[in-house]
């Protein structure tokens, strides 16, 4: 299997060469996205080659910071609303459902 049978590839190089984004924007995006995907080695490699392009490490920092807050911001979310939907703070009667106490 090569990754040209697929349709989608088109696409990702497509997108990889707009000239709308800068170069470090692209390096700052592909970082946020692999950091947020769990991809260990994908991230490493990121980090790795911002630094080589001149980023600066407080720069990949802030980039790393805001893609874990904006990640946390959705889990967030989504188990409050998951948790509203299914009436769960009817179920729950116990010392732990006070929130602050």
């Amino acid at each position: 299997m090569d990754a040209t049978e697929f349709q989608v590839k088109n696409a990702l190089d497509a997108t990889g060469s707009v000239d709308s984004l800068t170069e470090r924007e692209k390096h700052l995006i592909g970082l946020a996205v692999t950091a947020t995907r769990g991809c260990i080695a994908c991230t490493g490699g990121r980090i790795e080659k911002a630094l080589e392009t001149g980023i600066e490490y407080e720069t990949v920092r802030a980039a790393i910071d805001l893609a874990a807050a904006v990640n946390a911001g959705v889990t967030l979310r989504t188990a409050i609303e998951g948790a509203e939907r299914n009436n769960v703070d009817a179920a729950c009667t116990g010392q732990e459902c006070a929130v602050g106490t």
